[in-house]
């Protein structure tokens, strides 16, 4: 791909990012509305619960706009940087989505997905939406970062492959790397479903008797056991990663059976469920580092799962990587394959 065709991606990120750093610009000169700290709706989840909007918004002002100057910066075709300035373009990249990650997005993201597919929306509130924002510049602005890298690299800007290859993305090597990562993907979210299906079921696993019966007066473990079967049945789809079925429709598809399943059906919904599982357990890390879920009684079950996502999200986007280099096929634009 011409880097004509990709420099949009990096002006998409400018303007994003420039856009919300503008509105951080206002929230630190007064106005209303600031979603962070000690302003969420839900200060317990945040990393900032005690950082009122006087303290914690300049700075944020300044992480986004300095962010969009990065952005700008990824613009050109690369052949203008020097190779350590390209490199530390990339580094302010991954310190940006780093911090997003794990300071200004939870495990809402993941929760309001959930509850979506289920045609619950009220938990969606303001800060969420913000979150959401967050999360979307820093995704365009990695994505300018990987496409500057492509550039500067003579790979192909459509593909990212270029003369002599990488042999970890053969698809033989995929396949190989890829199984066990998508086997990984399957196994650690019925760690988490395996308590929930025991609360619905009456056993308090790794909770408290009290908890149990508090849990059990407001309903709270039927919802459980709802977004553990979700789990469960995303496991299984995780399997459509290594298995024919998720290459070719079966047979008991009516109307679609026998044909290719695009590539895209399979990738982007697991791609933003690795991304947002990953912030949802990076935030119960956070939460258990700062002592957040200290509590005499031992209710273990209600937390510890959850820190093990990051291993679901990091491996379910292993899988997808995986899945997507084994059937990309040879490249329209610059014929390798």
């Amino acid at each position: 791909m011409t880097s004509k065709t990709r420099v949009p991606l990096a002006y998409a990120a400018c303007a994003a990012l420039f856009l919300y750093g503008a509105a951080q610009t206002y929230w630190s000169l007064g106005g209303a509305g600031f979603p962070f700290g000690a302003d969420d709706a839900n200060p317990e989840y945040s990393a900032f619960e005690h950082v009122g909007r006087d303290r914690l918004a300049p700075w944020l002002a300044a992480g986004f706009l300095s962010a969009s100057v990065v952005a700008a910066l990824l613009a050109p075709t690369g052949r203008g940087l020097s190779r350590v300035a390209a490199r530390a373009l990339y580094g302010a990249t991954a310190l940006y989505a780093t911090a997003v990650v794990c300071t200004l997005t939870d495990f809402r993201l993941l929760g309001n997905l959930a509850y979506a597919l289920m045609f619950r929306f009220g938990a969606i509130n303001w800060s969420v939406l913000n979150q959401l924002f967050a999360v979307v510049g820093v995704a365009l602005l990695v994505g300018a970062a990987v496409a500057h890298h492509r550039r500067r690299t003579d790979a192909c800007g459509r593909c990212g492959r270029r003369s002599g290859g990488a042999g970890w993305a053969t698809p033989e090597a995929a396949a190989r790397w890829g199984r066990r990562a998508a086997y990984t993907a399957i196994v650690v979210p019925l760690f988490y479903a395996a308590t929930r299906w025991a609360w619905l079921f009456g056993w308090p696993l790794g909770i408290s008797d009290e908890l149990w019966e508090e849990g059990q007066e407001d309903n709270l473990w039927f919802y459980g056991g709802l977004l553990a079967t979700m789990g469960a049945l995303g496991s299984l789809l995780t399997l459509g990663l290594v298995q024919r079925w998720g290459e070719t429709f079966p047979r008991w598809m009516v109307g679609l059976r026998g044909r290719r399943v695009p590539v895209t059906l399979a990738t982007i919904p697991a791609s933003v469920v690795a991304v947002l599982t990953t912030i949802a357990g990076v935030m119960y890390i956070r939460l258990h580092l700062t002592g957040a879920f200290d509590n005499p009684r031992g209710d273990w079950g209600a937390s510890v799962p959850e820190t093990i996502w990051p291993v679901w999200g990091v491996a379910l986007g292993l899988a997808t990587l995986a899945y997507y280099l084994r059937r990309r096929g040879a490249c329209r634009r610059c014929g390798r394959g």
